[in-house]
């Protein structure tokens, strides 16, 4: 891993601590996004094939990386884009379980539709929450993120797939852009069905791309109104013949962002998933370890058994002003400082920190 520390810049002066806002770019990244660019400025449309397969290429390597079969990945802009189309097949009136304090894309295009929604507290017990709800109120849809982007709080995967298990019918829909890239992860096999994401922060990939994954069984529920002619790879003759995943494709996507996603997913994949895993999570043990001691976490982070690498410590503004005066790029999220940390990241970054935190006060 300290290897990898090398192909990004920022971290050559800065401790860098703010991924769930922004995932790094790296020289290499950036080498492949400039030789792209100069091939459109030297071939014009004549890039066009060379487009349509960067484009195919994306598809494959997310469906590659989070086990999934290729027909079900759509790729689209960003997940609040790819949510607000899954919701437009989905029937009025049906009853939604959605988390309080969640991400806003994931809640407001739910509430601001004809669905009966129910809020959820999160809390140290929050599957047991979910389970209750879902079982008194026959809820429809279970929507949220499978890490909370103010505290970092991940919901249980296993729970996930035994309560799916449990109630065959539930629809589970799961924004995993603070999520996907962390850990290897297997979506067909997982609880799951319909999994969106956007890619500029755990999978490094910058603004523009994101992805939404989906089950065999979800999409004979939806009939998704959304048409466009790059669905029908730009062919009227197709017109009647678009497969459910390009209807999320209605327009032209950017070979550059896609590509970027591309090039990020071969990069991770080539680190291993696995040790990224392993990394993160002896970051995630060795934070939490270190901010539980100062008293610097919510008790229900505290009280949690799993947790993600992102984690909101208790300071205001003067705080958050000397972290980033001592180089630490970092994130103001609710009442508190958010950090997060990722691969690149080591256990000296974390000591780093609380060695400045316990200067500041």
């Amino acid at each position: 891993m300290n290897n990898a520390r090398s192909n990004f810049p920022v971290l050559r002066q800065y401790i860098y601590a703010n991924t769930a806002a922004f995932g790094l770019f790296s020289d290499d990244l950036l080498d492949w996004r400039q030789e792209t660019d100069l091939d459109f400025l030297l071939k014009g449309s004549a890039m066009r094939n060379e487009s349509l397969k960067i484009i195919k290429d994306t598809r494959a390597s997310v469906a590659s990386l989070f086990h999934c079969n290729t027909n079900n990945v759509a790729l689209v802009p960003n997940f609040s884009l790819g949510i607000n189309m899954v919701l437009n097949s989905l029937n009025k009136g049906a009853k939604i379980a959605l988390l309080n304090n969640d991400y806003p894309s994931v809640k407001w295009p739910f509430k601001t539709r004809s669905f009966t929604t129910f809020e959820i507290p999160i809390s140290a017990q929050i599957e047991d929450d979910i389970k209750t709800l879902v079982e008194k109120e026959k809820i429809d849809v279970l929507a949220l993120s499978i890490v909370q982007w103010l505290n970092g709080v991940m919901i249980d995967l296993d729970f996930l797939k035994q309560l799916k298990k449990e109630n065959p019918e539930l629809i589970i829909i799961a924004d995993g852009t603070q999520f996907c890239g962390t850990s290897d992860f297997n979506f067909q096999e997982s609880g799951i069905d319909i999994l969106g994401a956007s890619a500029y922060k755990w999978l490094l990939s910058g603004y523009g791309n994101g992805f939404f994954l989906f089950k065999d069984a979800i999409k004979e529920k939806l009939a998704t109104p959304i048409i466009g002619f790059s669905g029908a790879d730009a062919d009227e003759d197709n017109e009647n013949a678009i497969s459910f995943v390009r209807k999320f494709e209605p327009g032209h996507l950017s070979c550059t962002a896609f590509g970027s996603l591309n090039f990020s997913i071969n990069y991770l994949k080539n680190i291993g998933m696995d040790k990224i895993e392993e990394q993160n999570k002896a970051l995630s043990s060795k934070a939490k370890l270190e901010f539980t001691r100062l008293g610097l976490l919510q008790e229900q982070v505290i009280q949690r058994n799993k947790h993600s690498t992102i984690f909101n410590i208790k300071g205001d503004t003067k705080l958050y002003n000397f972290l980033t005066e001592n180089n630490v790029i970092c994130s103001q999220r609710g009442d508190g400082i958010r950090l997060s940390f990722h691969f690149y990241n080591t256990e000296k970054d974390i000591n780093a920190i609380i060695k400045i935190i316990k200067s500041a006060s």
